[in-house]
C-alpha cells in the first residue's frame, strides 16, 4: 500500500512540474521535448533510488535520486502557494489588456470613410468607378489593396503583426503573457527550491546540535540529581552516511562526559552485511554506566530482522533492552531505566511487552523508559512511568513535513507532558530518505534529572 501511495504521488507531482515547468514556460518544438526528455529521466532515477533500497542494491544514483525527491517536494510545495499570486497577476494583465483595447477600437470607430474620388479613367492600371484601381497594384472596390498589403476599410490590420478586426490583441500577445508568467513562476520556485535543499543538506550532512535540557521529577531521590544522560536517536546509518557520520555522533557524545548513553531506536536503515562496518565506531561510547539501546521501526524493515543487529550491538558494548530493565545505581540512589521494543515489531511477535519491563518495580521509584515512538507513552502513562525518552519524529526532518507527523504523534520535539507523563523527543542525529534537514537541524540531547 505505501509504495502504491508513493508511486502514485510522485507520478501527480512530476505531471505537475511538467504542466508549470515546462508546458508553462516553452512552446511547442525541441526545447520542449528536451526539458520533457529531462524530467522523464529524474522520475526514472528517482525510482530506481528505491527499488534499489528495498532490495539492497543503492548505487550511485541513489544521492542523485534522493536529492532529486527533496527538489521535487519542495517546487511541488512552492508552485502550489504562488498558484494564488499567478492567478492575481494574470487577471491584472489581462484586465490592462483589455482597457489598452477599448481605446484604439473607439478611434477605429470614429475615423470618417474616405470620400470617393473620380479620376479619369488611365490605362494599364487606372480607377474604377468608385475611385479604386482595378489592377494588381491598384486598390479594390472599397479602397483595400487586393494584395492584402494595405490597411481594410474599418482600420485595422489584417497581417499578423497587428491587432485583430476590433482592436483586440492577437493570439500571440496570450501566449507572451502566458510565457512570462510561467517563466517568472518557474525561476521563482526553481531559486527556492534549490536554495532551500542546499541549505537543509548543510544542516542534515554538519554537526548536530547539543541541546540542554533539565528536566524537575517529583519523584526523584536527591542523590540522583544531576544524573546526566546523552540521548540520540534516528542515527540511520546507511548508504550516504559513511562512517565519518558514526565517528562524529561518538565523538560530539563522548564530548559530554554523560552517566548514561541512550540511543533511542533506528539506528540502521540495513543489514549487518551491510552496514556493520559503519557502526563499529560505536564501541568507542564512553560513559559512566553504559550505553543503552531500544530498537525502533526501522530495524523490523530488513528480512533479518533486529536480533542480528542486537547481537552485533552487544558486542560493540552496546546493552540492548528487550522489554526490560535495569537498575542504575548512582550516589547510593537507584533508578530505574527500562526499555520496550517498538511498535512495528507487533506483527513478528516482537512488539513491546510493558507489563514485562515495567511490572513489580519498587514503588517510590523514579522511572524512565525509552520508546522510540511518542505514541507510546499512552501505555507508560498507565504503568506510572515518570520520564518517557522517545525519537522516531526528526522533528519533522524537512518543513512543513512537522505538521503531518503532529497528526500521527503527540509530541513532534522537544519536552511535554502527556497523560501525566513528562516525554521528551529528540530530533535525531541522522535522516531518512533526502540528505536534507530544514527547520529541524540533527539533535543529541544532554539531558540532565533534577530533583
Amino acid at each position: 500500500m505505501f509504495v502504491l501511495i508513493f508511486v502514485g504521488g510522485v507520478l501527480l507531482a512530476h505531471f505537475y512540474l511538467w504542466h508549470r515547468l515546462v508546458r508553462g514556460t516553452t512552446g511547442p518544438g525541441r526545447l520542449r521535448k528536451a526539458l520533457t526528455l529531462v524530467l522523464a529521466l529524474l522520475l526514472a532515477v528517482l525510482v530506481a533510488t528505491f527499488l534499489g533500497s528495498r532490495v539492497g542494491l543503492d548505487g550511485w544514483f541513489a544521492w542523485g535520486g534522493y536529492v532529486w525527491l527533496a527538489v521535487m517536494f519542495y517546487l511541488v510545495i512552492i508552485l502550489a502557494v504562488l498558484e494564488i499570486p499567478r492567478a492575481v497577476v494574470g487577471a491584472v494583465l489581462r484586465r490592462r489588456a483589455r482597457s489598452e483595447a477599448r481605446p484604439r477600437a473607439a478611434v477605429a470607430e470614429t475615423v470618417p470613410a474616405a470620400a470617393p474620388v473620380t479620376v479619369p479613367e488611365q490605362a494599364g492600371g487606372g480607377l474604377s468607378e468608385n475611385g479604386a484601381r482595378s489592377d494588381e497594384g491598384g486598390l479594390s472596390e472599397n479602397g483595400a489593396r487586393p494584395d492584402g498589403g494595405g490597411s481594410p476599410g474599418n482600420g485595422a490590420r489584417s497581417d499578423d503583426g497587428g491587432p485583430p478586426e476590433g482592436g483586440a490583441r492577437p493570439a500571440a500577445g496570450e501566449m507572451s503573457r502566458r510565457l512570462f508568467l510561467g517563466r517568472a513562476t518557474a525561476a521563482i520556485a526553481g531559486v527556492s527550491a534549490v536554495g532551500t535543499v542546499a541549505y537543509g543538506m548543510t544542516s542534515a550532512l554538519g554537526d548536530p546540535v547539543i541541546e540542554p535540557v533539565e528536566i524537575t521529577l517529583p519523584k526523584l531521590d536527591p542523590r540522583l540529581n544531576g544524573l546526566r544522560f546523552a540521548v540520540v536517536s534516528d542515527i540511520h546509518l546507511g548508504p550516504l552516511t559513511g562512517i565519518g557520520h558514526t565517528e562524529r555522533i561518538v565523538r560530539m557524545i563522548n564530548g559530554l562526559e554523560a552517566d548514561v548513553v541512550a540511543i533511542v531506536g533506528d539506528l540502521v536503515d540495513g543489514s549487518v552485511a551491510r552496514l556493520g562496518r559503519l557502526a563499529r565506531p560505536l564501541k568507542d561510547l564512553e560513559s559512566r554506566y553504559g550505553a543503552f539501546f531500544v530498537t525502533g521501526n526501522h530495524e523490523y524493515f530488513t528480512p533479518e530482522g533486529p536480533q542480528e543487529w542486537i547481537e552485533e550491538l552487544d558486542e560493540l558494548g552496546v546493552r540492548s533492552l528487550r522489554n526490560e530493565r535495569v537498575e542504575i545505581r548512582h550516589q547510593g540512589a537507584v533508578l530505574d531505566l527500562a526499555g520496550v521494543n517498538d511498535i512495528g515489531g507487533a506483527s513478528i511477535g516482537d512488539g513491546p511487552d510493558f507489563d514485562k519491563a515495567l511490572g513489580g518495580r519498587e514503588e517510590g521509584r523514579s522511572t524512565v523508559l525509552l520508546a522510540h515512538q511518542p505514541i507510546q507513552v499512552a501505555e507508560a502513562a498507565r504503568h506510572g512511568v515518570d520520564l518517557q525518552l522517545s525519537g522516531h519524529t526528526h522533528g519533522g526532518q524537512i518543513a512543513p513535513f512537522n505538521l503531518v507527523v503532529g497528526l500521527q504523534q503527540p509530541i513532534v520535539s522537544g519536552l511535554a507532558t502527556v497523560d501525566g507523563v513528562q516525554v521528551y523527543v529528540t530530533r535525531g542525529a541522522g535522516f531518512w530518505g533526502p540528505p536534507v534537514r530544514v527547520g529541524a537541524p540533527p539533535e543529541i540531547t544532554l539531558l540532565e534529572l533534577r530533583s
